[in-house]
């Protein structure tokens, strides 16, 4: 039976599921914990939606052997991505107090007033909110946990790929 969770088709719903539980999560702390998102945050979310849907597809797809090399590749690079994201928010929150970058407008601010192009820049550089450690867990604040999420589900991605079964 344990076997069976390490089968790639079980990985990518495992990959989806686990997404849905992380995002799951943070609304729950933005909603009712009242923990407000930063732009580094939302862009975080935003590649793990990307992980967790393309887990799906993946899972509803059942691909060939070339297929699931191609899912995992697009997998890891996503979680990669993101990874990027979470380890500028922890190089963020490590700076000292006087080298924090200005805090920036609301995220409604942003996309109302700057192009789509600016205002995706804006996103990715994050801002002083980023610096921000407003919730631990065992001593690792949201971004450091969401590292370690992109780090488990790029190896769910990559174990994917050790059945050379063409379709499971």
């Amino acid at each position: 039976m344990l076997l069976s969770l390490f089968k790639p088709a079980v990985i990518r719903w495992e990959i989806f599921l686990a997404v849905a539980g992380l995002l799951g999560f943070g609304y729950y702390l933005q909603y009712v914990e009242g923990l407000e998102p930063c732009p580094l945050c939302i862009t975080q979310r935003f590649f793990l939606f990307l992980c967790g849907m393309l887990g799906l597809v993946a899972a509803l797809h059942k691909p060939g052997v070339i297929g699931a090399r191609v899912y995992a590749a697009l997998g890891v690079a996503v979680a990669g991505a993101g990874s990027f994201f979470s380890i500028r928010q922890l190089h963020l929150q490590s700076l000292p107090e006087d080298q924090v970058p200005a805090c920036g407008p609301s995220l409604e601010f942003i996309l109302e007033t700057f192009p789509l192009t600016e205002a995706i820049s804006i996103l990715l550089r994050g801002d002083g909110n980023c610096a921000e450690v407003a919730w631990t867990f065992l001593g690792l604040s949201i971004p450091a946990w969401t590292l370690v999420a992109f780090a488990g589900l790029a190896i769910g991605w990559l174990l994917q790929l050790r059945s050379q079964a063409p379709r499971i």
